[in-house]
């Protein structure tokens, strides 16, 4: 299947608010381009499908301008602004057979009986789904009833795919196989892609880019890795990985060679005592992510297991240091038990560090 021009999308300086003064997205740009996977990500309520949305035409901006391409569509209804958006519900017609769940959009634009026949097996082929196109929704799981959806929308040859959380009614399993489904057949139609989860894992698996949202407010923009290598802030730090990042309160130390970790002392290495040298004598929040933790022999961070959950090649072990918990990445064979004390070494070279007031990511 040959998909139609493509385009990108951007949205500058885009506003939305509801009534009583409810500011759902704040000021946002970004820009997307024309073939790209991008993946909006964030907790419930931070702005990502109220930006699926008015890309869609479903919502429309108080401020700010919409692009598809190079035309702005503000007032462009949705029906002729040439997207094609998959929900979270399915939303097939149940006394639809698949196949003419599929060529229901096209029926109603009056496409000729031929063209619609091949452009629906065209789709039903591609998502491998060629046998069930006789049978009624309630006879198709709940992948199958996503791939009759997904199906719906390649049809069209839309410029623009929008995916508004559309795995979060399927169980872990088939997840993951949609997500690998779905990310193949953006590499082989190349359309672009707006993908709205709040699920950190599908983020980091299926975008090229991710844009991490927070109360109407753009977070970071960046490549899944590089995001989670060098998170702007806490916030970003804390949600994207999993499990999420420790987080311990930290002192500098006079000329900034070392930082005392609830009441134990490390030697910075020489490489981050230069970005830290502003801050000596100060506290700090220091960041530390499981695989950045281990068991240490001498020395390292007392600490009190409190669960250990083996999940084969890993075991993660929820621990508490003081008044803090951690949790530590470590061998799946890792023998260790609940109210065991331990000391756990810290991986410094790979820590992150925080200013505590602004919750700014310190250094590059």
């Amino acid at each position: 299947m040959v998909p139609r021009t493509m385009a990108g999308v951007t949205l500058k300086n885009v506003s939305k608010s509801y009534a009583k003064g409810n500011l759902a997205l704040s000021d946002v740009s970004l820009e997307i381009r024309d073939q790209e996977f991008v993946v909006l990500v964030g907790p419930s309520g931070c702005g990502k499908s109220t930006i699926l949305r008015t890309v869609a035409g479903l919502e429309e901006a108080t401020q700010g301008e919409v692009l598809i391409g190079d035309r702005v569509v503000n007032n462009v209804p949705p029906k002729d602004r040439d997207v094609a958006m998959v929900f979270q519900n399915y939303a097939l017609y149940p006394h639809m057979t698949a196949y003419d769940n599929i060529a229901f959009g096209l029926k109603i634009r009056r496409m000729p009986k031929s063209e619609i026949d091949k452009r629906v097996r065209d789709a039903a082929r591609v998502l491998n789904i060629d046998a069930l196109l006789g049978k009624m929704p309630r006879a198709l799981s709940g992948g199958e009833r996503q791939r009759v959806a997904l199906g719906r929308a390649i049809v069209r040859n839309p410029r623009v795919f929008l995916f508004d959380e559309p795995l979060s009614n399927l169980d872990a399993k088939l997840r993951s196989e949609m997500r690998a489904e779905i990310s193949a057949l953006h590499q082989r139609l190349r359309v672009t892609t707006i993908y709205v989860t709040h699920d950190q894992v599908e983020a980091m698996t299926m975008g090229e880019r991710i844009v991490v949202l927070k109360d109407g407010l753009i977070h970071q923009v960046g490549r899944p890795m590089d995001v989670y290598r060098t998170p702007i802030n806490r916030f970003v730090a804390s949600f994207i990985g999993s499990p999420s990042m420790n987080f311990l309160e930290a002192r500098v130390d006079d000329g900034a060679g070392a930082l005392s970790v609830e009441g134990s002392r490390f030697e910075l290495p020489q490489e981050r005592r230069a970005e830290l040298g502003s801050y000596a004598n100060r506290g700090i929040i220091l960041g530390i992510r499981p695989e950045h933790l281990d068991l240490a022999k001498d020395g390292g961070l007392p600490a009190r297991v409190n669960l250990i959950e083996p999940t084969g090649g890993d075991s993660f072990v929820f621990a508490s240091v003081a008044e803090s918990s951690v949790v530590v990445r470590l061998p799946g064979d890792a023998d260790l038990h609940i109210g065991e004390e331990v000391r756990l070494g810290v991986d410094l070279a790979n820590a992150h560090c925080f200013d505590p007031e602004s919750e700014m990511r310190i250094g590059t």
